[in-house]
């Protein structure tokens, strides 16, 4: 890419030894194509491990391409944002085609939706006793989340309602509908992101490609459907937007509707908040008075009040999803930390006859609930003084609130992740974000399952995915001496 152009790849550029921009580009795409052969294969009846480790490999692929691509994004010469947007578009392509990967959670969507359709409470009534355990839809669902209600937000239970009538219960539009509402929260993420970068003085090449170029993106919102996507799409957009109304003078209307966008994703899932939060500081900030701190606070507390009425009352799901928030933490999250307290303390109190791990996971809980509230507070009192900015401030308050809260999963960095890439200069803060999101990346297989009496195939197939990253690797540095 010549320095004179910007953006393009006229020529390649040599970065630590490795091959050109372009070259990974497509090394990233012949990853997500493996892992979609690798997948179908499988489906069509292929047993053994080369289904499982072409996978594996595809996976390791594109998570080598995203890292070394990122070692070109953080020098001065560099592909540039329309370039990252189009290479997301080709990564993201043969994903848009795949059955859901990384995790079954939409045909939980799925399923909560069916319960709505057929008049019942999705809040309070889990799949199987509305649907019946002779459902298909039922079926599919993980046996832990087949007696639960949905967790989530009455906007999202809007969604899945919609989805359900629409594709009389057929799984396959089904989840085409779905993944389609997901890649509209990825567009508004990609939309905003790098305009919540330039807010915050960050380089909006650097924001798209570790906030939304990253593997985690692939794999969980395109792939994988997760409803976080809306969420996050909903509420850095409304951030975006709001903060821009910000200024020397208070824009209202644009202020309104930014205000209304985060609202809305917490209507989703309700972490979303914590924009808010962001979002009012930033405006008692203009004349620095407690009053109009705690007056701008009052206000957000007021908007989410009513839309949540609005929303809920208009869509006829009601307020049952209040309670049943609480709903996901229901399973041990063997990835929170809050967690491992109880599993610790209760597993040397088993060897002494006393069955206290359950208990202890409550008491870990609690403690994390006590962080998380005393983590935003000193988020937003750095933010107040001026230390941190509005985005950083929204990325540390959701790092506190996935960091102590009772269910961790891989996806969950994304809350984080993004809003700190699109404030985060270099140094060892953004260092460790890179590291997790390229570790939790390849933390969970493509496709998930019990894998007991097969560790010797979950083994290999790593064992071979990683020969075939290997190879990649030297194959690219290796094109190098011949660019």
């Amino acid at each position: 890419m010549s320095s004179s152009q910007p953006g393009t790849l006229s020529r390649p550029v040599r970065f630590f030894g490795f091959a050109s921009a372009a070259s990974l580009r497509w090394t990233g795409f012949g990853g997500v194509l493996l892992l979609a052969v690798a997948v179908y294969a499988g489906a069509a009846g292929m047993s053994g491990v080369a289904p499982f480790a072409g996978g594996i490999a595809g996976v390791g692929l594109v998570v080598l391409a995203w890292a070394l691509l990122g070692g070109r994004v953080l020098a001065a010469d560099s592909p540039g944002a329309s370039w990252l947007k189009r290479t997301l578009a080709l990564w993201c392509g043969p994903l848009l085609v795949v059955p859901p990967l990384f995790s079954g959670d939409v045909f939980s969507y799925l399923a909560q939706g069916a319960v709505a359709a057929h008049g019942f409470d999705l809040n309070v009534v889990g799949p199987q006793q509305a649907l019946g355990p002779a459902s298909d839809i039922v079926g599919r669902v993980s046996v832990y989340w087949r007696e639960t209600p949905s967790p989530y937000g009455p906007l999202f239970g809007v969604v899945e309602r919609v989805i359900a009538q629409v594709s009389g219960g057929n799984p396959i539009v089904g989840v085409a509908l779905h993944r389609l509402v997901e890649v509209a929260g990825l567009v508004l993420i990609a939309w905003a992101v790098p305009r919540l970068a330039a807010k915050a003085g960050a380089s909006p090449r650097v924001a798209l490609w570790l906030g939304v170029l990253n593997p985690l993106v692939l794999w969980h919102v395109v792939a994988g459907m997760h409803n976080d996507s809306l969420m996050l799409g909903l509420m850095v957009a409304g951030t975006a937007v709001a903060l821009d109304a910000v200024g020397d003078r208070i824009r209202w209307w644009p202020l309104a509707g930014g205000v209304l966008l985060i609202a809305l994703g917490a209507e989703v899932k309700v972490p979303a908040l914590v924009a808010l939060a962001a979002v009012g500081t930033a405006i008692a900030r203009r004349r620095g008075r407690v009053g109009e701190f705690l007056l701008a606070g009052a206000a957000m507390v007021v908007v989410f009040v009513a839309v949540s009425a609005a929303v809920s009352l208009a869509s006829g799901i009601g307020f049952s999803w209040v309670s049943a928030l609480t709903t996901s933490g229901e399973v041990n999250s063997w990835m929170a930390p809050t967690n491992w307290f109880g599993f610790l303390v209760g597993g040397v109190g088993s060897l002494f006859g006393a069955h206290i791990t359950q208990t202890m996971i409550g008491v870990g809980k609690i403690i994390g609930y006590v962080l998380t509230a005393t983590g935003i507070v000193v988020v937003l009192q750095r933010q107040w003084t001026g230390r941190i900015d509005p985005v950083r401030s929204l990325g540390l308050m959701l790092s506190v609130v996935v960091i102590f809260g009772p269910v961790v999963q891989p996806w969950y960095l994304l809350w984080a992740a993004v809003p700190l890439a699109a404030s985060l200069s270099a140094g060892r803060v953004r260092s460790v974000v890179i590291a997790l999101v390229a570790v939790f990346s390849v933390v969970l297989p493509p496709v998930g399952g019990n894998f007991s009496g097969r560790v010797g195939l979950l083994v290999l197939g790593y064992v071979i995915g990683l020969a075939v990253v290997a190879a990649a690797f030297f194959a690219l540095r290796k094109a190098s001496t011949v660019d």
